[in-house]
């Protein structure tokens, strides 16, 4: 993803990039979304065909597989650009060195807090409040994904009259209000309505995000960013679902959104103090 995210940054103008990041996250999502829907699939085509519902999850994973080998052909069939023609080694992290290093950490803080709500934990939590199925869960978190997707390229809009740091916090800021008012939902369609909502608002930061970071470092150190800054994300956000999962077992309250909605309220909160000021590359 960072090499993805440097390369197309390096093909668009400053104009058109957070538009292009935001068409590229809208594919992405809109796949997730489909993936989701057919959650349902394994144990319908089990029924369908009077099998063992374990055969049609085995089965859903050998198609996961499959996918993967096609994504891999896609890949060996892209281009090859001039700057990827030889191994050029660049500068790493000069310039931007400190920039990068402190987006890197608040984006740490956010993936970690978006750890404690990952898809399946918040379908468990789900499950476990109001005994959803299988195949609603997979409805709902479709529909999530339609709207997070279609997000992005309101997104762009708003960034180009808004600016791209303000479009990531004060979109992010209601969204992650919502995810905590969800943990005190009084009924199924609350809840719904409210994950929602958020998924409407809080995907926005997406586009803007990955646009923000190569538009404030130096064009030869964009893939050293996108790596630093996405890197401790994952590690980060592999750390949480242990303790989410360990609230879950004690209890069904959405304890796990409340943290994920405070810390993601702090890290915005922190975004806009500490970087509202900065000049992005191509103001300077």
């Amino acid at each position: 993803m960072p090499l993805e995210q440097a390369e197309l940054a390096g093909v668009v103008s400053k104009l058109g990039r957070t538009r292009q990041f935001a068409r590229y996250s809208f594919i992405g999502s809109v796949m997730a979304a489909v993936g989701a829907l057919a959650a349902g699939l394994p144990g319908r085509a089990a029924d369908f065909f009077g099998i063992d519902s374990k055969f049609g999850l085995q089965g859903a994973f050998l198609v996961y597989a499959s996918l993967g080998l096609i994504v891999l052909a896609i890949y060996r069939s892209l281009p090859v650009t001039r700057d990827q023609g030889g191994f050029r080694q660049g500068p790493l992290l000069v310039q931007s060195r400190q920039i990068v290093l402190g987006l890197a950490a608040l984006f740490s803080l956010d993936a970690f807090a978006g750890g404690f709500v990952v898809q399946s934990l918040l379908a468990l939590w789900l499950f476990e409040k109001f005994d959803l199925s299988l195949a609603t869960a997979g409805l709902i978190f479709f529909w999530t994904g339609v709207l997070s997707a279609f997000s992005y390229f309101i997104a762009a809009r708003v960034a180009d009259r808004f600016g791209l740091l303000n479009t990531m916090v004060f979109t992010h800021l209601p969204a992650n209000v919502c995810l905590v008012l969800t943990a005190f939902a009084p009924s199924l369609g609350t809840a719904v309505a409210l994950l929602l909502l958020r998924s409407a608002l809080s995907q926005m930061d997406v586009p803007t995000r990955t646009s923000y970071v190569m538009s404030i470092v130096p064009k030869d150190e964009r893939p050293a960013a996108a790596s630093v800054t996405a890197a401790p994300r994952s590690l980060a956000a592999a750390v949480s679902p242990i303790l989410s999962g360990a609230l879950l077992a004690i209890s069904t309250f959405g304890w796990p959104l409340i943290f994920a909605g405070g810390l993601k309220i702090a890290y915005d909160l922190l975004l806009l103090i500490l970087y509202r000021k900065k000049p992005l590359i191509e103001d300077i």
